[in-house]
C-alpha cells in the first residue's frame, strides 16, 4: 500500500500527523528571535591603545608594530587594519567566518600580554580589546543633556552609572562616550616662572607625584583593639594641588600655584558633542558581531527607566538611531506580505475551482507547510528575518502546487470516469504521486548549490535555501497524505451535474475560450516546428547576451532611515575652528525637512583613533512616509552641504549588512599598497583624483591619506647635546610633559579615578620661536635653554598613518551615484588604473563590501550552472533518461529573458538577491514542463505518436499549469510591488520572478512541445544506432549442415 492509500484509509492518523506539524511550528514561532538578516558577520576584535601627545608616526612604530607582530602569529586571521592618529591607535583584527569570536578574543588578549614589554614606558594604561567591529554603526545612541547641570557632572553619571551597566548586557561589545567631559586637574606650567626659580619640569613632576599618594599604611594593634591608620595624603581638587610645595628657594617654599596655573578641568579639552544643537554627552552602544540587534536593543531599553529615575531633575535622556525599530518594521511588513500572498493564492485557487470544499483542500496545505517550516527554522537556529520570511513568502506560491496537481487529477477522474470521491482519490493519488515527488525533488535540487555556498553570501542564503527546501518537502508530504484524504472525504458531492452560478459559468466560458485558443495556436506551432526551434535558439542567444551586459550589483542599498556622516577639514585645522565648521554642518542637517534628529561629535571618543580634523554625525531621518526616497534625500543634503565652506562631508546610509572591519567615510573601499610609501601616497592620490573627476561612476571619493599636516620638527645638534650631557630620554620627557598632556598622578574616589595632567600654559599660543623658554636639565644639574642645542623646523607630516597587515596602505573610499551598479564601478577602476599608468610595483585590491561582491561575482555563473546540472541529474535519475531532462529544461532561457529584461526595465542591477530569483525561476519553470512531459510519456507508452501524445498532454494539463503559474505569480507579486520597510532589499527578487514567469509561461507552452518531438526523434535515433551496433557485434549464426 502506498503512502497516499494508507492516509485515505486512516483519516484520524493523517489529521493528527498534520496537527502535530502545526503545533511544532507554533511552538517554535514563540521562541524564534527577530533579526534584520541571518548571522553572516566576520568575527572582529578591535584593539585600542592611547599614548597622549604621541605623533601618528610614533604610534605606528612604537605601539602598533609590536602589537601587529604578535597578532600575526594568531591562527585564522583574515585581515589586520590599523589606524594611527595623534596619541591613539586602533587595530581591527578580522578573523575568518568560522572562527569562534570568544576564542579569537582570548588569543588577542594573550598576544597583547606578550607585546606589553615592547611598548613605551609612558603608556600608563595598557592596550584594551573589545569584540566589536569599528566599521559597524551603533545599534542605539543615548544623549544626556541639560540646560543647568555642567557636562562634567553628566559625564560622571554616564561613566559611573550608564556605561558600566550597559557594558554588562549580553551582546553589547562597548559603550563609546562621545564628547566626554571627565573631570581632571590640569596643571598649566609657566616655563618662564620655572626657569626664574631654577626648577626643572622633572623636579615639579616628582614633587606632585610624591605629594599625592593613596597607598596603604597599615594598622595599630593593642591588647584590646585594632585601629586602621589613615594618612590623608590624597589630594582631591585643583585648590589643594595649588598649595603643593615643589621646591625651596632662598629659604622660602615655592608652591605649585606660583609656577603654574592649577585648574579644575576635563581630561580631554579637544572633544565636544551635541544633540539637536544642544551640548550633550552622547553614548553609542555597539554590539558584538554575532549578537542579535533587536534582542540587545530591547535589553538596553529595559534599563532606561532605572537610569531616568537616578538622573538629576534638570537632566534628560534622549534616544537616537534605534536600529531595532527599522528591523521590526521590515519584519512586520514581510509578515503582512506573507499573509497577503496566502490570501491571493487562495483567491486564485477559488477562481479556478469555484467550490469552497475544493478550494479548502489545497488552501489548507499552505499554512500547514509554512507553519511546519518554522519548527525546522527553530531546530536549525535561524531567526525571523528578511531573508527567512522572504523564503517563506516565495514558498506560498510553490507549496500549493503539489496539492493543486493532486486535487486536479482526482477531480478529473470523478468527472470523466464517474468514480466516487474515495475511489477517485485512491486512483488519482497513485497516478500522480511520482509527478509530485519529481516536481518537489527537482525543485529542492535547485537549492543544493546554494546550500553548498561558502562565505558571507553563503551564510545569508543558506538560510533562504533551507527554508524554501523544508517548506517544499513539507508541502509534498501534505499533498501525498492530507490532500488525498480530504479529497476522499470532502468531494463526495462534487460532480459534473452540480450547477454553477452565473459568475462561475462566465469564468468557465472564458477558460474554455482560452483553452480553445491555446489548442489552435499549439496546432499551428506543431506545423511550423523549424520556426519554433529557431525561436528557442534565439531566446538562448538573447539570454547569454542579457546576462553578460546587465549591470552586476551586490546587495540592494537599504533605507533604514539612518545616516552615518563623516566630516573632514584641512589637516592643520585647530580644534576651535573644526568645532565651528562641524556645528555649521550639523545646522544644515537640522534645517533639512527630511531629518528628525542629529547627534554631532568632533575630536574622537574613548577608544577611537580619530584625527582632529575629522568629525562624525549620526543622523536619524523622518519615517519613510514623511520624506522622499533615500537617493532624493541624499541629493538634497549634498546640495545644501556644498554651501558650507572649509569642510568636506561624506554620507553613508546605515546598512544591516556590513562587511569589513575598516571604517571608511564612504561605503565601498579600494586599498592601495606598496613597499615605497612615497610612491604609494603619490599614486593613490592620482587614482583618487581620477575617480573623483568621473562623476558618472563615483561620488564622495575620499582617501584616508593625511600626510600634509604641519609638524614642528626639533633638529638637535648632537655634539652640543653631548657636551651638555643631555640625553634624548631627558629631552623627550621634558617636551612630553609640556605638550603631551602627561598624566603625573591620579585622584581616587569611591566611584571612579581621575587624572592629574601637566602641560605648558597654552595661553597666548605656542610658536616655534617660543620654545626657547623651555629649560632642559643638563648633566651637571643646571637648566639649559632648549635653543642652546636645538632649533625647530616647520615641515609637512602625517596626521594619520594607516596600515593593512604590517605594510602601510591608503584606502580610497567611494559611493555610487543613483543607477550605477557596483560591477560597473569595479570595471571603471580597472580602466582608470590603465589610463593613469599605475606602476606595477603598487597593488590594489577591493576591501569590505566591494571585495565580497567581487568574490560573489566569480561564483554567480557557477551557482546557476550548478543548479541546472543538479536538476538535470535528479531528473535523469527520476526518468531514467538522458534526453527527457533536457526537454524539461528548455523553458529556462525564456524565463531568464523575462527576469533579466524586467530588471533592466525597472533600472535594477543583477544583484545577489536577483540571482536567487533566477534560481527560484529554474525550479518553477521546469515544473510546467514536467507536468506536460509526464502525461505525454504515459500516452506514448499507450501507443500514441510523440506529436499526438504531447498535443493531448498539453491540452489536458493546461488548466493545472495555468493554475500553478498564477499561484506562483500571486505569491511573488506583493514582493515585486516593493511596499514597506526594507522593500528595496526584496524587490529585485520579486521583479525577476514575476518577469520570468510572465514571459516563460507564454513561450514554454509552445516551445517545449516542439522540442519534445525533436528530442523524441533524437532519442529514437540514438536508440536505433545503439541497437544496430549491438546487432553488428553479435556472432553470425552457424550455417546449417
Amino acid at each position: 500500500m502506498n503512502l497516499s492509500g494508507f492516509c485515505i484509509r486512516h483519516p484520524v492518523a493523517t489529521i493528527l500527523m498534520s496537527a502535530s506539524l502545526v503545533m511544532a511550528g507554533l511552538f517554535a514561532w514563540r521562541f524564534l528571535p527577530v533579526a534584520a538578516l541571518p548571522r553572516a558577520e566576520f568575527p572582529v576584535v578591535n584593539v585600542s591603545a592611547q599614548l597622549p601627545g604621541a605623533s601618528p608616526d610614533t604610534m605606528a612604530t612604537s605601539v602598533a608594530t609590536p602589537l601587529i607582530k604578535q597578532f600575526a602569529t594568531i591562527a585564522g586571521i583574515d585581515s589586520i587594519a590599523t589606524t594611527n592618529s595623534q596619541g591613539s591607535t586602533s587595530i581591527a583584527i578580522q578573523f575568518v567566518l568560522n572562527r569562534n569570536i570568544d576564542a579569537a578574543a582570548a588569543d588577542v588578549q594573550a598576544a597583547i600580554a606578550r607585546a606589553q614589554k615592547q611598548l613605551p614606558l609612558e603608556m600608563t594604561t595598557p592596550p584594551s580589546y573589545r569584540k566589536v567591529n569599528p566599521a559597524d554603526a551603533p545599534i542605539i545612541l543615548l544623549a544626556l543633556k541639560s540646560d543647568l547641570i555642567p557636562l562634567s557632572q553628566l559625564d560622571a553619571f554616564a561613566q559611573q552609572v550608564i556605561s558600566p551597566a550597559l557594558s554588562t548586557v549580553d551582546g553589547v561589545a562597548q559603550v563609546q562616550i562621545y564628547g566626554s567631559q571627565k573631570y581632571a586637574v590640569r596643571i598649566q606650567i609657566d616655563p618662564v616662572a620655572l626657569a626664574a626659580r631654577g626648577i626643572g619640569v622633572d623636579e615639579l613632576q616628582s614633587a606632585i607625584t610624591a605629594t599625592n599618594a593613596n597607598t596603604p599604611v597599615g594598622t595599630l594593634q593593642s591588647t584590646n583593639q585594632q585601629l586602621t591608620i589613615q594618612a590623608r595624603t590624597q589630594l582631591a581638587n585643583a585648590a589643594q594641588f595649588a598649595n603643593v610645595i615643589v621646591a625651596n628657594r632662598n629659604g622660602r617654599p615655592v608652591r605649585l600655584g606660583d609656577v603654574a596655573k592649577v585648574i579644575d578641568s576635563v581630561e580631554n579639552l579637544q572633544t565636544a558633542s551635541t544633540y539637536d544643537g544642544i551640548p550633550a554627552v552622547v553614548l553609542a552602544v555597539q554590539r558584538q558581531p554575532d549578537a542579535n540587534t533587536v534582542a540587545v536593543v530591547d535589553k538596553v531599553k529595559a534599563m532606561l527607566p532605572a537610569f531616568e529615575e537616578q538622573l538629576p531633575a534638570a537632566a534628560s535622556l534622549s534616544l537616537l538611531n534605534d536600529r531595532s525599530r527599522s528591523i521590526r518594521q521590515a519584519v512586520e511588513d514581510v509578515q503582512f506580505t506573507l499573509l497577503l500572498t496566502i490570501a491571493l493564492v487562495v483567491m486564485v485557487i477559488f477562481l479556478f475551482l469555484r467550490r469552497l470544499a475544493a478550494t479548502f483542500i489545497p488552501a489548507v496545505a499552505v499554512p500547514i507547510s509554512i507553519v511546519g517550516t518554522l519548527a525546522a527554522m527553530y531546530a536549525f537556529g535561524f531567526s525571523i528575518d528578511n531573508i527567512s520570511l522572504l523564503g517563506l513568502t516565495l514558498s506560498v506560491g510553490l507549496v500549493v502546487d503539489d496539492a493543486i496537481v493532486m486535487l486536479e487529477n482526482i477531480v478529473r477522474h470523478m468527472e470523466e470516469d464517474g468514480l466516487s470521491a474515495f475511489d477517485a482519490a485512491l486512483k488519482g493519488s497513485s497516478e500522480i504521486g511520482f509527478t509530485i515527488v519529481s516536481i518537489s525533488l527537482s525543485l529542492v535540487a535547485v537549492f543544493i548549490p546554494v546550500l553548498l555556498m561558502g562565505g558571507v553570501i553563503g551564510r545569508i542564503f543558506n538560510e533562504f535555501a533551507v527554508v524554501v527546501t523544508v517548506s517544499i518537502l513539507a508541502s509534498a508530504f501534505v499533498s501525498l497524505t492530507l490532500t488525498p484524504m480530504l479529497c476522499a472525504r470532502l468531494l463526495s458531492h462534487h460532480g459534473p451535474a452540480q450547477e454553477e452560478n452565473a459568475f462561475g459559468r462566465a469564468l468557465e466560458r472564458g477558460f474554455a475560450a482560452l483553452l480553445s485558443g491555446y489548442d489552435r495556436t499549439l496546432v499551428l506551432c506543431l506545423r511550423i516546428k523549424p520556426v519554433i526551434l529557431l525561436t528557442f535558439f534565439a531566446t538562448l542567444a538573447a539570454t547569454v547576451w542579457l546576462l553578460q551586459t546587465t549591470p552586476k550589483g551586490f546587495f540592494p542599498q537599504e533605507d533604514i532611515g539612518q545616516l552615518q556622516v563623516s566630516t573632514e577639514a584641512r589637516q592643520d585645522i585647530s580644534f576651535t575652528a573644526m568645532k565651528q565648521a562641524q556645528d555649521e554642518v550639523a545646522r544644515v542637517f537640522r534645517a533639512s525637512p527630511h531629518v528628525a534628529h542629529v547627534a554631532s561629535t568632533v575630536g574622537g571618543s574613548s577608544g577611537s583613533a580619530g584625527a582632529l580634523n575629522a568629525g562624525r554625525l549620526f543622523v536619524e531621518l523622518k519615517p519613510q512616509g514623511e520624506r522622499p526616497a533615500l537617493q532624493k534625500v541624499l541629493a538634497d543634503l549634498r546640495r545644501d552641504l556644498s554651501r558650507v565652506a572649509g569642510i568636506n562631508v561624506f554620507m553613508t546610509p546605515v546598512q544591516n549588512l556590513n562587511i569589513g572591519a575598516r571604517a571608511a567615510k564612504s561605503q565601498y573601499q579600494l586599498v592601495v599598497q606598496g613597499l615605497d610609501q612615497g610612491l604609494m601616497n603619490d599614486w593613490a592620490v592620482r587614482l583618487a583624483d581620477a575617480m573623483g573627476r568621473d562623476r558618472g561612476s563615483f561620488v564622495d571619493v575620499t582617501t584616508d591619506l593625511q600626510n600634509n599636516a604641519l609638524e614642528a620638527t626639533l633638529v638637535v645638534d648632537r655634539d652640543k647635546a653631548n657636551q651638555l650631557k643631555i640625553g634624548a630620554d631627558v629631552l623627550r620627557s621634558t617636551l612630553y610633559s609640556g605638550f603631551g598632556v602627561r598624566q603625573v598622578s591620579t585622584i581616587y574616589t569611591a566611584g571612579d579615578s581621575y587624572q592629574v595632567v601637566v602641560e605648558f600654559d597654552p595661553k597666548g599660543g605656542w610658536t616655534p620661536d617660543r620654545l626657547d623658554q623651555i629649560r632642559v636639565r643638563a648633566g651637571n644639574g643646571t637648566l639649559v635653554p632648549l635653543g642652546a642645542f636645538a632649533h625647530v623646523e616647520r615641515r609637512a607630516g602625517q596626521l594619520t598613518v594607516n596600515q593593512l597587515g604590517q605594510l602601510p596602505a591608503v584606502t580610497i573610499a567611494y559611493n555610487l551615484p543613483a543607477g550605477v551598479a557596483l560591477g560597473d564601478s569595479v570595471q571603471r577602476i580597472e580602466a582608470l588604473k590603465a589610463q593613469i599608468g599605475l606602476p606595477a610595483s603598487l597593488s590594489t585590491r577591493l576591501a569590505g563590501t566591494a571585495k565580497t561582491f567581487q568574490d560573489s561575482l566569480a561564483n554567480q555563473g557557477l551557482l546557476i550552472a550548478g543548479a541546472i546540472l543538479t536538476i538535470y541529474i535528479v531528473l535523469g535519475i527520476l526518468y531514467e533518461s538522458f534526453i527527457h531532462p533536457l526537454t524539461i529544461l528548455t523553458g529556462l532561457p525564456s524565463a531568464a529573458i523575462g527576469a533579466v529584461g524586467a530588471l533592466r526595465l525597472f533600472d535594477l542591477d543583477l544583484s545577489v538577491i536577483a540571482i536567487i530569483g533566477l534560481l527560484m525561476l529554474i525550479g518553477i519553470v521546469k515544473k510546467n514542463a514536467i507536468m506536460m512531459i509526464d502525461v505525454a510519456l504515459v500516452l506514448k507508452r499507450e501507443g500514441q505518436s510523440a506529436q499526438k501524445a504531447i498535443h493531448q498532454a498539453c491540452v489536458m494539463r493546461f488548466r493545472p499549469i495555468l493554475m500553478t503559474t498564477l499561484a506562483a505569480l500571486m505569491g511573488t507579486l506583493p514582493i515585486a510591488l516593493g511596499a514597506g520597510a526594507s522593500a528595496e532589499l526584496r524587490q529585485p527578487l520579486g521583479i525577476a520572478v514575476v518577469g520570468g514567469l510572465m514571459i516563460s509561461q507564454v513561450l514554454t507552452l509552445f516551445i517545449t512541445p516542439v522540442l519534445f518531438i525533436y528530442m523524441d526523434r533524437l532519442s529514437e535515433g540514438l536508440g536505433r544506432l545503439f541497437s544496430r551496433s549491438r546487432d553488428e557485434g553479435k556472432p553470425l549464426p552457424a550455417p546449417a549442415e
